[in-house]
């Protein structure tokens, strides 16, 4: 299997040389020539395996360049390792009849960007063996909050690879920040910067793309990569966690084979919910979409309207990973709803770096309609639901989960839909112990391992040792850059001298 660019469709690269390069030197990013089907005999064969051995059917049929022992060793050293705190990795906790909530952030950075981040290192390994000839691997992230730790994690002290990551200084919570701040590690660097996540991910891809930046790289011996979803590699292990979530229904007599699911996802970039997008196209039988958005709610007014538009007011939330306005990962959709159009979507793309917006044509947006619902809710909406849940169903989540709990819960009451539904839980609460526990109780702590541990007295929920250890840490990194001065940070970061 090939993968194209979805700005170019003459681009064609390998599994391999897709992951190592991380996004096509035109802008545009790398998806699979066609999605590779599971049939119901495959998904049935699947509801009594574990995870490991869900990984490595799925991943195989997208992977094919890489053997079938390639591909079963990165499941088996990502997923059976002892790094998930869940022998069943992803687990489902069923919140009420026929809907449940699917546990993402059992991993050691508590947050679901584990799921792909734990197992990219090894596909990165296997990838350069085939396409980097001996060139050292440089990782750049943009973060809004979980990324950033999972790739640092995933990337600490790998062979042959550097990873640098930069956050908005100001667009992340405590835990998320102190997490990153203190990461261990020799490859391993941090910087946060003067800007929003927008900022961030738009300086990385201006970094990436830059044919003066590949150049110099090169004469040093090195090149870039992402571990950012903008990655195929990044993007492809979310799919699995899906199609393991059907077959856990189907294995504990909640579904009947065929049976329909809908999924509720909280996200900001998009790749997410598009992970669950492309294990609806290989034959897991989702029926609706829901995208669950906060108060930055373009991707829920796209979904509503067939209008793009960034040109608004950046808030900061409760829910900073989806403090997010420009979506990296829709392009991806808009590239296979529009029919591989890479023309139009190249078109729709410079109007968004031009203009700030764009507009779908009307087939797209029929498209859209069928596939996706769409809903939002600010701070308060979200504090609410998190009190709501906790009270009814004495199940605590965070403030990214409650969002994708309030889309379904209005997507519900609008359309008295009842279909048996998925809810991604994408964080564990207490990586956000003041707004989990401002929404249960009046609380004046100003620390947060104060507030973590009066959620704890409240709830009786534990405190994953990933983040109660971090108390009394020392930060590693404490540099704040104007994001003019990426590209700054990143050669001085390599050694190479500006």
């Amino acid at each position: 299997m090939l993968y194209q660019s979805t700005r170019d469709n003459a681009v064609k690269v390998s599994a391999a040389r897709a992951i190592t390069q991380g996004i096509s030197k035109d802008g545009g990013l790398f998806v699979p020539e066609s999605i590779p089907s599971l049939s119901a005999e495959e998904l049935r064969a699947l509801v009594s395996a574990d995870y490991v051995q869900r990984a490595t059917c799925v991943l195989g049929k997208f992977l094919t360049d890489f053997t079938a022992d390639e591909v079963a060793e990165c499941a088996q050293m990502a997923y059976a390792s002892g790094r998930f705190r869940s022998a069943a990795v992803a687990p489902l906790h069923e919140l009420e009849d026929g809907v449940y909530v699917l546990e993402l952030w059992h991993g050691p950075t508590c947050a679901f960007k584990d799921m792909a981040l734990q197992i990219l290192p090894h596909l990165m390994r296997v990838s350069a063996g085939k396409t980097s000839d001996g060139k050292e691997i440089v990782i750049l992230v943009a973060t809004s909050g979980d990324t950033g730790k999972a790739a640092l994690e995933g990337f600490r002290d790998a062979p042959n690879t550097k990873i640098l990551v930069f956050y908005p200084e100001n667009g992340v919570s405590a835990m998320q920040k102190l997490q990153m701040a203190t990461q261990e590690g020799e490859n391993v660097g941090v910087c946060a910067i003067r800007g929003n996540f927008d900022d961030a991910q738009s300086g990385v891809k201006t970094i990436f793309t830059s044919k003066e930046m590949g150049n110099v790289l090169a004469e040093n011996g090195k090149m870039f990569s992402s571990a950012n979803s903008i990655n195929w590699g990044r993007l492809v292990p979310q799919i699995v966690y899906y199609v393991s979530a059907y077959c856990d229904l189907l294995r504990d007599g909640k579904l009947k084979m065929g049976d329909p699911i809908n999924v509720s996802v909280p996200t900001g970039n998009f790749g997410d919910i598009l992970a669950a997008y492309y294990a609806k196209q290989m034959g897991v039988p989702i029926a609706k979409l829901i995208c669950a958005s906060n108060r930055n709610r373009v991707l829920t007014d796209f979904i509503n309207t067939g209008v793009y538009d960034r040109n608004r007011e950046f808030f900061t939330t409760t829910s900073p990973s989806m403090d997010i306005l420009i979506s990296s990962n829709l392009e991806r959709l808009l590239y296979d709803l529009c029919d591989r159009d890479d023309t139009a979507v190249s078109q729709m793309m410079a109007a968004l770096a031009t203009e700030g917006k764009y507009m779908v044509p009307a087939t797209v947006k029929e498209k859209i309609s069928s596939l996706f619902a769409a809903a939002c809710c600010d701070d308060a909406q979200t504090a609410e639901t998190i009190k709501t849940v906790y009270d009814k169903h004495g199940y605590l989540c965070d403030t990214h989960t409650a969002v994708g709990v309030y889309a379904y819960e209005q997507y519900r009451a609008e359309t008295g839909d009842t279909t048996p539904t998925v809810i991604a839980s994408t964080a564990n609460p207490y990586k956000f112990p003041a707004s989990v526990l401002g929404a249960l109780c009046d609380d004046d702590a100003a620390d947060e391992f104060t507030k973590a541990e009066r959620l704890h007295a409240l709830t009786g929920t534990e405190i994953p040792a990933p983040l109660s250890g971090l108390q009394g840490k020392t930060p590693r990194f404490t540099e704040v850059c104007d994001k003019e001065d990426m590209r700054r940070v990143v050669l001085r970061s390599l050694g190479i001298g500006e």
